[in-house]
């Protein structure tokens, strides 16, 4: 006896499983088939002067096929009239808004081909084509072509399969007495088109991707090499001014002692030189990992060598002032948090004027003014005229540009020039809350 097991039997599928499939397949089509939206044909990426080309062979064709048609209908299946200006234009008009709106396109064929069936029935002779004309035939070649170009595969099979098994049922049902069957041909024309336009369609989405891909990796290389570039400036710099800003360190370290019984103001100084190197040479390594990292807007620094802010002012000044140079500030306002882009700036500002005052102004009283306004953030540094004449300082003067970038930036703005008396001031005015940077 065989096994009454329930276990050895084929699980048995749910009727309203098997319902549901079949409506989300029928909902799926129909959807597919019913839509209407826009797809236009695309352009031919280059030459570029040969972007419209497909364009101008659809509208060709479908002139042709119209007169084609008109041609047809009146010498082989004698239809006069209106009639075949009609189904001419709507022939024309269904090629032309397949490549625009493929299933539109469809439709109106699709319509356009069943209104000549019937009409051309009663005028089919021997051996005629029915329901298909010749010129017909090859005039829904080219919208199969169009929606085969832009829809899913899923989509042409259903167009396809619905255009023969309606040629096929045509055939079988209502064709007139004498006439030749067309199914088979349609069948066979029609396939080879979606075919052609599934395997053009695939070529075109391979060459978009193909040209994605090199974008991606001319992307690549041109950040590639940006990087390298980068990294060869880290490298030299970190040669050069790391090695003699070390050199600096360690000559002020060693110093004291080869002077016999040295000052305590020779000591201060030297520690004071050393300390200034070793900072030196801290902020050399955060910008050297800002110019290696691949992101350097971002944070690329090291975290453990936080960004300077105002909150950080009174320890360049007393630097400053251990160099030589009378320092005061001035606070105006009520001292609050801004945005680390402000600090920063705020801060960068001071550091330069406060540098040009040591090279450019010795031995002069520099004056620091920072008033904290209700949207703004105004600075001052002003210095007086040195008292001894200052060593020569080479560079490329690009530390006002830089102060004024750095306020451009923050959409705020920076002035410089000379006071009477032979003194120098820096002002700028910073916002609080500074324009976000759009793509």
């Amino acid at each position: 006896m065989p096994s009454l097991d329930p276990v050895n039997e084929p699980p048995a599928v749910p009727q309203e499983s098997r319902s549901g499939r079949v409506r989300a397949a029928v909902w799926t089509s129909a959807r597919d088939l019913l839509t209407l939206e826009r797809d236009p044909l695309p352009k031919m990426a280059r030459p570029r002067w040969l972007a419209w080309l497909p364009h101008v062979v659809v509208v060709y064709a479908a002139l042709m096929f119209s007169f084609l048609v008109a041609e047809q209908l009146g010498d082989h299946y004698e239809i006069r009239g209106g009639k075949v200006v009609l189904f001419s234009v709507l022939t024309g008009v269904s090629i032309v808004l397949a490549m625009f709106r493929p299933m539109a396109g469809w439709w109106l064929a699709t319509g356009n081909a069943a209104a000549i069936a019937a009409v051309i029935a009663p005028h089919v002779g021997p051996g005629q084509a029915w329901p298909w004309m010749p010129g017909g035939l090859f005039a829904y070649a080219p919208v199969l072509l169009l929606v085969a170009l832009r829809r899913p595969p899923r989509v042409t099979a259903e167009v396809v399969g619905l255009t023969v098994l309606a040629t096929l049922l045509a055939d079988v049902l209502l064709q007139p007495e004498n006439a030749t069957a067309t199914s088979i041909g349609a069948g066979l024309l029609f396939g080879f088109t979606a075919l052609l336009g599934y395997a053009l369609q695939g070529l075109r989405l391979t060459r978009g991707k193909l040209r994605e891909q090199q974008t991606l990796t001319e992307a690549e290389r041109a950040q590639r090499a940006l990087l390298e570039e980068r990294s060869r400036i880290a490298r030299e710099l970190h040669d050069v001014v790391a090695h003699h800003m070390s050199v600096i360190s360690i000559q002020a370290q060693v110093a004291p002692h080869l002077v016999d019984d040295p000052s305590e103001e020779l000591k201060e100084n030297l520690a004071g030189i050393r300390q200034n190197a070793l900072e030196a040479l801290t902020e050399l390594r955060r910008v050297l990992g800002v110019l290696r990292s691949e992101h350097p807007e971002g944070d690329a620094g090291s975290p453990h060598h936080p960004q300077p802010t105002l909150a950080d002012l009174d320890g360049l000044v007393e630097n400053v002032r251990g160099a030589g140079l009378e320092v005061t500030t001035e606070l105006a306002g009520i001292r609050r948090p801004l945005s680390p882009g402000v600090e920063l700036t705020a801060y960068r500002i001071v550091q330069e004027a406060l540098s040009n005052c040591l090279r450019h102004a010795p031995g002069s009283r520099v004056e620091v003014g920072i008033a904290y306004g209700p949207r703004e953030l105004h600075l001052c540094i002003a210095n007086s005229a040195p008292t001894r004449p200052a060593a020569p300082s080479p560079g490329a003067q690009h530390g006002l540009l830089g102060m004024r970038e750095r306020a451009g930036m923050l959409g705020g703005e920076l002035a410089a020039g000379p006071l009477p008396g032979g003194g120098y001031e820096v002002t700028a005015v910073l916002p609080m809350d500074p324009p976000t940077k759009k793509d």
